[in-house]
């Protein structure tokens, strides 16, 4: 066995369809502070046909147990962030897409985790599988936790609202580097997915109260979150997320340099 770790996400900076009737697509906000490591003897979340299916499609003869630092329905990626560990753990050294491509037939709907730079990719993920490759997001910093219930992605919701605008953009200020830009249209995402789904947030009222540059979410779960140019959170934010109503208030970096 192979003692790995698999980062998983918090929520998405852009989610929604290409079109009105297109595909669910989305760019993800890498997050190092959630984790998958295997093996491990903790059970999987899959039943025990769907793992020996896993199994067998990646050419391997089971698949290890593997542990979160994290619940699942959060909008962290849980999912396909264990099944990819779990897969590597057990010796699978095969190539992203084919990883995906199993990780779809057992999910139905999947996060690019088995990628090196996830948010690097326009990602459809309910048939997982690259629409564009995108530039890096420049580095931030997030400020989020974990608003109302989890709720865990039923690969027949499509009820996302129109996001070529959004992507489109996206290609723009990621390579100009225009972390305000990028922080503007992640807010617009999330603005969209609320209105659109719910539930209301205080995520654009700490915004403001607290001089973020936008705000994220994850448009299926309960992970939210504030953006903050690197080194600029202020040292009462974690409080004033707290006081809000927020549960497992946590801050991280991501994106490039």
């Amino acid at each position: 066995m192979t003692h790995v770790t698999v980062c998983g996400h918090f929520g998405e900076w852009i989610q929604g369809r290409l079109g009105p009737s297109g595909p669910v697509a989305l760019i993800t906000l890498a997050c190092s502070a959630m984790r998958v490591t295997a093996p491990s003897e903790d059970a999987l979340p899959f039943t025990a046909d769907q793992l020996k299916r896993f199994a067998a499609d990646l050419e391997l003869d089971s698949v290890t147990g593997a542990t979160r630092n994290f619940a699942l329905g959060i909008g962290a990626g849980g999912s396909t962030a264990t099944l990819v560990a779990a897969a590597r753990a057990a010796g699978y050294d095969g190539t992203p897409e084919r990883l995906a491509k199993s990780c779809i037939a057992i999910e139905g709907a999947t996060d690019p985790l088995m990628f090196d730079a996830p948010d690097q990719h326009l990602w459809a993920s309910r048939s997982g599988k690259v629409i564009r490759p995108m530039p890096a997001p420049p580095r931030a910093a997030i400020l989020g936790g974990l608003w109302g219930a989890p709720q865990s992605t039923d690969a027949r919701d499509d009820a996302f609202d129109d996001v070529t605008d959004l992507a489109e953009a996206w290609a723009d200020a990621t390579t100009a580097r225009d972390l305000p830009r990028v922080a503007a249209l992640a807010s617009e995402s999330a603005r969209r997915c609320t209105a659109r789904r719910g539930p209301p947030d205080p995520m654009a009222d700490l915004a403001h109260d607290l001089g973020a540059l936008g705000m994220v979410r994850a448009h299926t779960g309960s992970a939210r979150g504030l953006i903050f140019a690197p080194g600029t959170i202020p040292p009462h934010g974690p409080a004033a997320l707290q006081e809000a109503g927020l549960k497992t208030v946590l801050s991280f970096e991501t994106g490039r340099a």
